[in-house]
């Protein structure tokens, strides 16, 4: 027998859980088909780190039976490592092209992203908002969490920045995981913002495993600020937040 997520909606939020990582991921995979089958050419943005790793991989076997369906999809990286080459193996670059980009067969003219050593950072993010102008908005974007409720590199502050910009990379998030293979350390972060996140048609967050259960608990409460990025998704009319039977250690 299959397990299901059991689902609960709060006012603007839609809450899933699974019962483990496996089912989780296959449920996260499943939206992401469905909505390709909706709409052949959609924009997905798209974000790197163990959150999404599974859900990526199992849609690369999808391409390998099915690659006719991936054949129009695009991609653009929600993220990046400021300062770290961009064929570094901690890059978000490297991540999405070794589980997302080469088995889906992204072509370069379907894939957009920031350039991790951009001459000039600021230029950079314009081409990136400009470029999302002429090609969004974004259909589904998938998102990671962070302990501190950071959405991409949009890190709790006073205000948020509403389009891609330069991120000041909070002390947790320079410990990330993924930074562990690399011997260098990114000097900012580049980002969308969240409101080319809120203009998302659809939001899918993945949240698994123990370490996410404290900023779950604090996800559901619906209170705005911008201390907690992650508070704003209740702002948007069609999120679901995946996870798994750890994080949720009950909270339902």
């Amino acid at each position: 027998m299959t397990a299901h997520p059991r689902a609960s909606r709060s006012p603007g939020l839609r809450f899933e859980v699974a019962p483990d990582l496996e089912a989780m991921s296959r449920r996260a995979a499943a939206l992401i088909e469905s909505a390709l089958r909706r709409k052949p050419a959609l924009l997905l943005c798209a974000a790197a780190g163990s959150s999404p790793a599974r859900t990526y991989e199992l849609l690369g076997e999808r391409a390998s039976q099915d690659p006719a369906l991936f054949r129009r999809l695009r991609v653009i990286k929600v993220d990046e490592w400021g300062g770290l080459n961009l064929a570094d193996p901690a890059t978000c670059e490297s991540d999405l092209r070794t589980r997302l980009l080469v088995p889906l067969r992204i072509a370069p003219d379907r894939y957009q992203g920031f350039d991790s050593q951009p001459a000039d950072p600021p230029r950079e993010c314009e081409r990136i908002s400009q470029w999302l102008a002429r090609n969004g908005p974004i259909d589904l974007c998938v998102l990671g969490v962070g302990a501190n409720g950071h959405l991409a590199m949009n890190e709790p502050a006073r205000a948020l920045c509403p389009g891609p910009h330069i991120a000041q990379l909070a002390p947790g998030s320079l410990q990330h995981p993924m930074l562990a293979v690399s011997n260098a350390k990114p000097a900012y972060g580049l980002t969308l913002g969240l409101r080319d996140i809120l203009q998302s048609r659809k939001i899918l967050l993945l949240a698994g495993g123990e370490r996410k259960r404290a900023v779950l608990e604090r996800l559901r409460q619906p209170r705005l600020t911008p201390l907690f990025p992650a508070s704003f998704l209740w702002l948007h009319p069609d999120t679901i937040v995946l996870s798994d039977e750890k994080a949720e250690g009950g909270l339902s």
